[in-house]
């Protein structure tokens, strides 16, 4: 798994802590050439794994790396699923069936549609997620996904339905049929973990904030330390500078020395935060393992 991932909440105006900021950065991301030329930035500062929702505009970034394979060599997408939204707009656009066929898989379109059918007149609740998953995946066909994960808005609610197979069709699916590995969005991270663990998915991978002063981490921070002891899982922390509230070097150096911390997540808009933000993380981890 990438030690370092480029996220994508920048572009599309998510910035917890100022709405102008937000704004800002909405009306700078309307330009998809913008995108692209951030997205290469961190590429170029060798950060490779870019994880993004399928939202629209990231189905225009796959179709412009598709276009120039040479630009980027060994770039990995580490979709989030599903992206709300695009359902609901589609829905009030096009109508039921019209937003089906946009959405579905080119191959086995049909198949797909039988499951979804089947789905809805017995309450089959795997055939459901499989469907899903399989629609927003359409957009990432050809590319490599080395994980493919669940956005939080669905783990949990699922956490709070306490329908915990739920996560086992979503990772047996993702393995069997994409031969990726499973991932999770949440924003409970002590809960999760054993959640996960009831139904066989043992050490996963779950993203979850993780920063200094606990900026929206369920529990607290000693909640995440104890629950990762007890159930073992590869933790990619997000909002590691809490949206701001943190100074980079002081959050950075914190976080790599969570010892449940294997990944870090972060965002930004200009080359210049990205390469600081790289050489931050690289830093620290050479200070922390030349302590150890």
């Amino acid at each position: 798994m990438d030690r370092i991932f480029f996220g994508d909440n920048q572009f599309f105006g998510v910035n917890h802590m100022s709405e102008e900021k937000a704004r800002q950065q909405l009306m700078r991301f309307q330009d998809i050439n913008a995108i692209v030329d951030v997205l290469h930035a961190a590429y170029s500062a060798g950060v490779h794994g870019f994880m993004c929702t399928t939202h629209e505009r990231m189905i225009e970034v796959t179709e412009i790396v598709r276009k120039q394979p040479a630009k980027w060599t060994g770039l990995r997408f580490y979709p989030g699923m599903p992206y709300a939204h695009k359902y609901a707009n589609a829905m009030t656009e096009l109508g039921p069936l019209e937003a089906l066929k946009r959405f579905l898989p080119s191959n086995g379109m049909l198949d797909a549609m039988m499951r979804g059918g089947k789905a809805l007149l017995k309450r089959d609740v795997e055939s459901v997620i499989t469907l899903l998953v399989d629609a927003e995946m359409k957009a990432f066909e050809g590319l490599d996904t080395p994980i493919i994960f669940l956005q939080n808005v669905v783990t949990d609610l699922v956490l709070g339905l306490g329908y915990y197979d739920a996560f086992r069709i979503f990772s047996d699916h993702v393995r069997k049929r994409y031969k990726a590995e499973p991932g999770f969005f949440t924003m409970n991270l002590p809960l999760l973990v054993p959640a996960l663990g009831s139904v066989g998915v043992e050490n996963p991978i779950v993203c979850a904030n993780v920063n200094k002063i606990a900026f929206r981490m369920s529990g607290g921070i000693e909640a995440y330390r104890e629950a990762t002891a007890r159930h073992p899982a590869q933790v990619i922390a997000m909002s590691v500078l809490a949206s701001g509230a943190l100074p980079p070097r002081e959050a950075i150096e914190w976080v790599t020395n969570e010892p449940y911390v294997a990944s870090i997540l972060f965002g930004a808009s200009s080359q210049r935060n990205i390469e600081n933000t790289v050489a931050l993380i690289r830093e620290a981890d050479a200070a922390r393992l030349a302590a150890a």
